[in-house]
């Protein structure tokens, strides 16, 4: 009789991806942030996830005292369901120490 053998299923184990802990440097969290507006201009919601993944790296508690808000109200307003007004954004990035800036769109878009 012959006998098979059973093949044994390996499991591979993931761990969801955090970009926060890869964004060490202010040139890199602007690099970020900057990729996000030129690739996605018109995604206000993933434009306010990057800027919320900014302010985990720098360390949330911090960003959202230099800003002049509550931790919870900044979480809520970085999040994927959040829709922070323009100020918030504002100073939000002046906390993060980053700039916003405007360029001309080229023509036809």
């Amino acid at each position: 009789m012959t006998r098979v053998a059973a093949k044994k299923s390996v499991k591979t184990k993931t761990t969801p991806y955090d970009v926060s802990e890869h964004l060490r440097t202010p040139e890199e969290m602007a690099a970020y942030l900057d990729a996000w507006l030129d690739e996605a201009p018109e995604d206000a919601a993933g434009i306010a996830r990057a800027l919320g993944d900014i302010a985990r790296a720098k360390g949330m508690s911090q960003v959202a005292k230099d800003a002049g808000l509550s931790r919870e109200s900044l979480y809520r307003a970085l999040s994927a369901e959040g829709n922070p007004s323009f100020a918030t954004v504002l100073k939000v990035a002046k906390a993060l120490g980053v700039r916003l800036h405007a360029q001309a769109a080229p023509s036809g878009v």
